[in-house]
């Protein structure tokens, strides 16, 4: 499953901010996009997740997964997940019901193993029924992520998800990502402003430049 991107061009009313950007990202691989604020890292995920403001933005090129055309496509039907700086899991539902909210359609006995499942992957069985506000950054974190892949995405965008975590937290949390990425051999973008952050140096892109 490969994501393939051309960006031709991303632009405001007044001004390119991407031109002529091309990368591809083999199963399993994580990319790294990196390069001042402002400068339309995020809103080229927004352009390969489809949620770009098409009034405050324009885009131009192509976006493929698997040699599917996807760029024509509603967000829904792209089977791209998303993972933010902020967790944002839904504060009127337990942690259980955040997971389960992902889960695809089907009989509930499974969907709820699926749940219980992602739990246990966290490192968090027998927290379910807990509030989300009652859990540490790093567990809020872990549950995010797992919420996105209950979505069974086939590529994942991640837009600064580590940057609010402490150092510690930080390194176990990314080394977790990376973890379920690689052994789910699912394609990812990385948006971080941390060289820390970087998956593999070989696969950095700065707008401008690839190295």
């Amino acid at each position: 499953m490969t994501l393939a991107v051309h960006v031709q061009r991303l632009a405001t009313h007044d001004h390119t901010l991407v031109q002529d950007l091309r990368f591809e990202v083999a199963p399993g691989q994580i990319l790294t996009l990196m390069g001042p604020s402002g400068c339309g890292k995020s809103s080229v995920l927004a352009a390969i997740a489809g949620t770009l403001d098409h009034e405050a933005l324009h885009f131009e090129g192509t976006v493929r997964l698997d040699a599917k055309d996807l760029d024509t496509l509603p967000t829904a039907a792209r089977g791209i997940g998303l993972l933010f700086q902020d967790d944002l899991l839904f504060a009127h539902m337990t942690v259980a019901e955040n997971l389960l909210f992902a889960v695809p359609a089907g009989p509930k006995r499974a969907r709820l193993a699926e749940v219980a499942r992602a739990l246990g992957e966290a490192g968090l069985a027998g927290f379910g029924a807990r509030d989300p506000a009652t859990l540490s950054g790093g567990q809020r974190a872990r549950v995010a992520l797992m919420r996105a892949l209950l979505a069974q995405p086939r590529a994942l965008l991640l837009d600064e998800p580590f940057s609010r975590l402490d150092a510690a937290l930080r390194d176990q949390f990314r080394a977790f990502v990376f973890e379920h990425l690689r052994a789910r051999q699912m394609p990812a973008v990385l948006v971080t402003h941390d060289a820390a952050d970087i998956a593999d140096p070989a696969l950095v892109i700065e707008l401008g430049h690839v190295r």
